[in-house]
């Protein structure tokens, strides 16, 4: 799978963080699920309800929504409307590109400032939620906090290449990496998903 990291041991370590972030994400959401079927057996068929499964499952939804914007700039997976881009030419492709990366960076600094404020405040009132859990607001919101620290490092370091790239005049490599990706790019990184596990059981 293409990412749009420059080659390096700090995009490594990025790219090792996300994806660690974003399986983690992904088994948290099936045990979720299995949780939320035992609520739905319990109330329906046995008469007893888990206490907080609909709080967590609010959390767990945020979380994972701040964690996946940052793996799916890893894996330039953000939707681009692009049915123009192609028509211009390489120089205007990639001031585009540029300009599209350094909004993406200060959109996720923008996520971040306000999710640190909302953070501080809850941490400053003592709030708790106004459910039976009376979970601290501060505990989940550090977590999705931590997603949006996350998107903004791997976005300011993004952005931080494409720039250098652009005043280098390096114009092909900036929209290879920063542009939208191909038809042909689509279809490696799927098969290669599809394909990676079914190698390493041969391999094995």
């Amino acid at each position: 799978m293409k990412t749009l990291l420059p080659p390096g041991r700090v995009s490594r370590a990025m790219a090792g963080v996300t994806d660690t972030a974003a399986l983690a994400c992904g088994w948290w959401l099936i045990g979720l699920s299995i949780v939320t079927c035992i609520e739905m057996l319990g109330r329906k068929v046995l008469g007893f309800s888990l206490q907080g499964v609909d709080e967590v499952g609010s959390y767990t939804y945020a979380v994972v929504g701040s964690v996946g914007f940052a793996h799916a700039l890893v894996s330039r997976s953000h939707t681009r409307v692009d049915f123009l881009l192609s028509r211009f030419s390489p120089r205007l492709q990639s001031l585009l590109n540029l300009v599209a990366i350094l909004s993406l960076a200060a959109l996720a600094g923008v996520c971040l400032w306000r999710g640190l404020h909302v953070v501080l405040e809850s941490i400053d009132l003592k709030a708790t939620a106004s459910t039976p859990l009376a979970t601290p607001m501060w505990l989940p919101q550090s977590v999705w906090l931590a997603g949006y620290v996350l998107f903004a490092v791997v976005a300011a370091w993004a952005a931080w290449d494409a720039l250098r790239l652009f005043l280098r005049g390096e114009r092909d490599e900036l929209n290879a990496r920063f542009g939208p990706q191909t038809l042909e790019e689509e279809i490696e990184a799927e098969t290669e998903l599809h394909l990676q596990p079914h190698a390493a059981g041969a391999s094995s």
